[in-house]
């Protein structure tokens, strides 16, 4: 029975990725047919995933009280987008998911789109979201000089180095007047180098990670005018790049 679901959601699958394929070569006047056919493929897939597939556990997950501001969602996205999970040994795509920040948990839905629930933690390998790509590390088994918390960090970038960026919300108090709740971001910037991750605050504390190339760094720096206070991300992509290149 269990090979048979297997085999039937492979099926669906496939027939999801060639219809997605044959959408592309279309002409634009037909996208909203190829959009609800494309959404039925992937409804049927999903079904067809049921009750036995081991994506569907976890705590029922309820969203937050309405009067705190703001959310606690990644890129304040309070609504199910589609992503994919790798999650208990095996792939999932086409999942519709939500990411909270707060809690660091991936939401997801039953098979009857309705009822919310979170995955396990411990089972979700990595994940890809909007256009992000999140990777679960475990702090037990790094060696850690970062004061790194377990959890989900979005990768940036993965070559010989690493860079990292860890996302979280938390609930603030506004005192003066009525007290109001909000969700406030905090964002820290992690570097991985000869398996140590390093806690990164600022374009300085990341060429003394790279010190044995500091000088190579600094004339690529000025050249290409990177600005670490402007665009940490993008800084820290484009100086772990060179300092991959200038190390292979």
């Amino acid at each position: 029975m269990r090979k048979c679901i297997n085999l039937t959601f492979t099926i669906c699958f496939l027939s999801i990725i060639i219809s997605k394929h044959s959408f592309a070569q279309t002409t634009t006047s037909d996208n909203g047919l190829q959009q609800s056919t494309f959404n039925n493929a992937v409804n049927l897939y999903y079904t067809s995933l049921g009750e036995e597939s081991s994506l569907f556990n976890g705590p029922e997950y309820y969203f937050y009280d309405p009067h705190i501001k703001g959310n606690a969602y990644f890129l304040d996205n309070n609504g199910f987008a589609t992503g994919s999970v790798y999650y208990d040994g095996m792939l999932y795509n086409g999942v519709p998911m939500l990411y909270d920040l707060y809690s660091d948990k991936v939401v997801t839905l039953l098979h009857n789109h309705y009822s919310k629930f979170s995955l396990l933690n411990e089972r979700v390998k990595n994940f890809d979201y909007l256009d992000h790509h999140f990777v679960n590390i475990n702090t037990d088994t790094i060696n850690n000089t970062a004061n790194m918390k377990p959890g989900f960090y979005d990768e940036l970038y993965n070559g010989k180095s690493q860079v990292l960026v860890k996302r979280s919300k938390d609930i603030q108090t506004i005192t003066s007047g009525t007290a109001e709740n909000y969700f406030d971001l905090t964002t820290k910037y992690f570097f991985k180098k000869n398996h140590t991750y390093y806690s990164i605050s600022s374009q300085g504390s990341l060429i003394n990670v790279l010190k044995d190339r500091k000088k190579e760094l600094q004339q690529y720096i000025r050249a290409n005018q990177i600005k670490f206070r402007s665009d940490p991300e993008e800084a820290m992509v484009k100086i772990a790049s060179y300092y991959d290149h200038l190390t292979n």
